[in-house]
């Protein structure tokens, strides 16, 4: 149109260094960061994170390095959220519970210059940069996060660190808003973790997105349940930024520091994977503690059983169900919920509840659709497709892995790899991974509705279910069940319990008592449970139908 001007005063860059900008100055005596007897304010944080920012830059960090950190849900680890972007570098929070063994080989992939790492995480980081000076690579420069000086006296600290740099120091905005501003690996549940590239754009934007799906109004205070390195907190590291929140670290997480933060600190918010709501349901009656306000939880990473919302409802926590992967910046879809659903009974509403819904408001479109020929499946909540999704909030693409970004953007849309039918509503719900699905006589079977009926025996807290090889059938559900403490069930008794409830040849026929294997993102390793049952071998016969 006649008269349109694009110019620096009509046209920055996006990014989420503005929200830090921001609540300097509206809420600049407000807390942001409480771990302890830690506390700092907005204006602390921005001076701080400054200083990160400019100390980084007499490091020798420019443009679009990577600099790495190891470390918990500790004041450090949010303030380089900020301070890595403002020195133009790109940020590359890895997995607290990878070894020595992984991080060396992120270290080398992501050519990372710098690895801030906790004092508790020093060992295996020691060891990461041993196995490259091994191999002759070249090694980061690696700062230790402590509060105790004299606990590596030969390794710079943390705040010696950023007491050599300037609060004056001049922000290095992006050049580009699609420019890097983090670099996460993907959890690695089903194959080797990939290096997935974050926008500024793409934060900017989820990180509002989420906001909003977190009902996140101005000043909440949020307790961080959800590791920051994971999809940098689902954006909400920078999104608490955006709302001048109150940000409450817990170094680790236990039923006993969620129920205390929350009393303590008035939570408003939190986040976490399924795993982290039945850590909470299952607590101890003497570690509960009744909510001083409803709580509202985001979560995702793994279908939540409807019994685990249920009883979450009846604690006081209100749920908001999304989906989403590590290449869409965490949330990707949201169970928006509908006021005429509240006329159901509690069972009802926790089944939709559980659904992944419908795209959030930062996300152009998801659908299910034949991965063959790219028509999106009826609306009939029977048929299954593969999820694809596209928009802002889409990863840039796999770091030096052209053809895994090729592949996962063949058609014009991210795929997945997840299946989903789509309910007439045009809400989506999960049916299982691609790799996951067992197809037992030509029949498939989600697993993740066996695990739903697994999930509701009293008995049970956590259940994984995968495909046992099978000489008649090809493959047959292979339970995984880890019992309630204190809780005793036999594995007839919970083949009968899913029989009861399911087609004959959906419940398992076999069932394995263990601990299950999981990510730190409470995903469990399905991979790992192949394995297993790849080695048990063929069922044998008399266990057969």
């Amino acid at each position: 149109m006649e008269g349109t001007v694009k110019c620096s005063a009509n046209f920055l860059p996006l990014s989420p260094i503005s929200f830090l900008e921001r609540s300097a100055v509206v809420y600049r005596d407000r807390l942001s960061i409480v771990h302890g007897n830690v506390k700092f304010t907005w204006r602390e944080t921005r001076d701080r994170c400054l200083r990160l920012a400019s100390a980084l830059t007499h490091l020798g960090i420019s443009r679009r390095d990577v600099v790495a950190a190891l470390a918990p849900n500790i004041p450090a680890m949010y303030e380089l959220h900020f301070g890595v972007p403002m020195a133009g570098a790109v940020l590359c929070a890895l997995n607290t519970r990878h070894d020595s063994a992984m991080v060396s080989v992120l270290l080398r992939h992501s050519e990372a210059k710098i690895i801030f790492v906790d004092h508790q995480l020093l060992d295996i980081a020691k060891g990461a940069l041993e196995i490259l000076s091994k191999a002759s690579a070249k090694l980061p420069h690696l700062i230790l996060i402590s509060d105790r000086r004299s606990l590596a006296p030969e390794i710079l600290e943390y705040e010696s660190f950023i007491a050599t740099g300037e609060s004056n120091f001049e922000i290095v905005r992006p050049n580009d808003e699609l420019d890097a501003i983090a670099l996460n690996y993907t959890s690695g549940t089903t194959s080797r973790p990939k290096g997935v590239i974050y926008s500024h754009r793409g934060a900017y934007l989820n990180c509002l997105a989420a906001a909003l799906l977190a009902e996140m109004s101005s000043m909440p205070v949020y307790l961080w349940t959800l590791p920051m390195f994971h999809c940098n907190g689902w954006c909400l590291t920078w999104a608490v930024a955006a709302q001048g929140g109150t940000n409450i670290c817990l170094r680790s997480v236990t039923e006993e520091g969620i129920f205390d933060g929350i009393v303590e600190h008035q939570v408003t918010h939190m986040a976490g994977a399924p795993t982290v709501l039945n850590m909470i349901i299952n607590a101890p009656q003497s570690v509960q503690r009744p909510l001083p306000r409803t709580v509202n939880v985001m979560t995702g990473g793994a279908p939540p059983p409807p019994q685990v919302l249920l009883k979450m409802k009846e604690l006081g926590f209100n749920v908001t169900h999304g989906y989403g992967l590590t290449e869409t910046y965490g949330p990707a879809t949201v169970c928006a919920w509908k006021p005429e659903w509240n006329s159901l009974s509690p069972d009802e509403q926790a089944k939709i509840q559980a659904r992944q819904g419908v795209n959030h408001l930062g996300l152009e479109e998801v659908d299910v659709k034949d991965s063959e020929s790219m028509k999106s499946v009826p609306p009939d909540a029977k048929t299954m497709g593969e999820v694809m999704i596209r928009g802002n909030t889409v990863m840039n693409g796999y770091l030096k892995d052209v053809k895994a970004t090729e592949d996962a953007f063949k058609g014009g849309w991210f795929r997945s790899g997840d299946l989903a039918v789509k309910h007439p509503d045009g809400y989506i719900e999960l049916k299982d991974r691609s790799k996951d699905i067992i197809i037992s006589g030509g029949e498939n079977i989600s697993t993740i509705e066996v695990e739903s009926v697994i999930f509701s025996h009293p008995s049970v807290l956590e259940a994984a279910v995968v495909g046992r090889p099978d000489d008649h059938w090809g493959e047959t559900p292979c339970a995984f069940v880890k019992l309630k403490d204190g809780s005793n069930a036999s594995a007839n008794e919970i083949i009968k319990h899913c029989r009861d409830r399911l087609p004959h040849y959906m419940a398992p026929r076999t069932v394995i008592f263990d601990d299950l294997p999981k990510t730190s993102t409470g995903k469990t390793q399905k991979f790992v449970l192949r394995q297993r049952v790849k080695a048990m071998g063929s069922v044998p016969k008399a266990s057969k139908l």
